[in-house]
C-alpha cells in the first residue's frame, strides 16, 4: 500500500514558499509515497453549480482562498524534495488545452525524474469551466479526446503526429522533451460518477474515487472492472487509490480498503494554517501506518 497526502487546500497557506516546503519536506521526511495538489482555476464569488462532495452542496473554500496553479507549485516543491512523489488530485482537465499541457506534464515529469502522477477530473463546477471557454455538456467528450493527444504527443517521434478530432487538430506535431518514463505521465481517473469508473476501465491508469464508501463504491468498482474488460485492458492493472483522514486511518483501516483493491489511500489533513499542528498530524499517522 503507497500512502499519499493531500496538502489542505482550505489553510490558504498554498502560495506561501517556505510554509509549503516545510509542508512537503516533512511529508517525504514521514515516509509518505506523494504529495497531492488540488486545482481550481477560477474560484466563483457566484455560483449555482452543487458541490458534490458535501450534503450543503457549497464547497468549504472561500472565493479568496490561495490555490496556485498546482503544476507550477510541483515544480517548485520537485526543487525541494528528492523522492516525493507530486501528484494533482484533480486537475480539472478539460481548462487545459492538451498539447499546451503535453509539455507541462512531460517538463515536469522529466525534471523531477520521473515523480510526477496526474490525477484528473471532468469539474463540477459550470461557472468555472465557462470562464475556460469550455462548454460544460461538452467536459466529457473534450476530456477523452484530451487524454488521447496527451499521450500521442508523449509517443509520438521526430517524425510528427497527427490528430483531427471533434475539439482538436493538428499535423507533423513533434512535442519534446519527453517524460522520464516511455510511458508517459501516469494519468488517474477522478471522480465519484458512473462516467468517471468508465473513463477509468476505458482510459485510465487509475481510479481515484474519493469520498465514496459502501454499496456505491462497490458499484463503481464493478463498473470500471467491467468497462476495462470490454475495452481488453487488464483491470487489476489499474491503480486505484482510495481515500481517508490522515487522523482516523490505522492499520485496520488500511487493511479493510486493501481487500476492495486500494493499492494507495490518499489522506485528507486538517484545514489548518498552524504548520506545527499540521507536521504533529502527518508524524502520528506515519507512526500509525509504521512508515519510519
Amino acid at each position: 500500500m503507497k500512502f499519499a497526502v493531500i496538502a489542505p487546500p482550505g489553510a490558504g497557506q498554498s502560495a506561501d514558499p517556505d510554509w509549503m516546503s516545510t509542508f512537503a519536506q516533512h511529508v517525504e521526511m514521514c515516509g509518505f509515497e506523494s504529495l497531492v495538489l488540488v486545482e481550481h482555476t477560477v474560484m466563483m464569488s457566484q455560483y449555482t453549480s452543487e458541490y458534490p462532495y458535501a450534503p450543503s452542496g457549497r464547497v468549504d473554500l472561500s472565493a479568496d482562498c490561495d490555490l496556485p496553479d498546482p503544476l507550477d507549485l510541483l515544480s517548485f516543491l520537485a526543487a525541494h524534495t528528492d523522492t516525493l512523489g507530486l501528484a494533482t488530485g484533480v486537475l480539472v482537465l478539460p481548462n487545459h488545452h492538451p498539447v499546451v499541457l503535453a509539455k507541462r506534464l512531460a517538463t515536469l515529469d522529466r525534471l523531477s525524474k520521473g515523480r510526477l502522477r496526474v490525477c484528473v477530473g471532468m469539474g463540477w463546477m459550470q461557472e468555472e469551466l465557462e470562464a475556460c471557454d469550455v462548454p460544460f455538456a461538452a467536459r466529457g467528450r473534450r476530456a477523452d479526446e484530451q487524454i488521447a493527444v496527451l499521450r500521442q504527443l508523449w509517443a509520438g517521434g521526430a517524425g510528427g503526429v497527427d490528430h483531427d478530432g471533434e475539439f482538436f487538430s493538428y499535423h507533423g506535431a513533434v512535442s519534446y522533451p519527453k517524460p522520464a518514463r516511455a510511458s508517459g505521465v501516469p494519468i488517474h481517473i477522478g471522480g465519484h460518477s458512473r462516467a468517471a469508473a468508465r473513463r477509468a476501465g476505458r482510459l485510465g491508469d487509475g481510479f481515484q474515487p474519493l469520498g465514496v464508501r459502501g454499496k456505491q463504491l462497490i458499484e463503481l468498482l464493478d463498473l470500471m472492472r467491467t468497462a476495462a474488460d470490454a475495452a481488453g485492458r487488464d483491470a487489476d492493472a489499474i491503480d486505484l487509490s482510495l481515500g481517508h483522514l490522515a487522523s482516523r486511518i490505522d492499520l485496520e483501516g488500511v487493511a479493510s480498503l486493501e481487500r476492495l483493491g486500494a493499492n494507495r489511500l490518499v489522506l485528507a489533513t486538517t484545514e489548518t494554517a498552524d504548520l506545527e499542528e499540521l507536521k504533529d498530524e502527518v508524524s502520528a499517522c506515519a507512526d500509525r501506518l509504521e512508515l519510519r
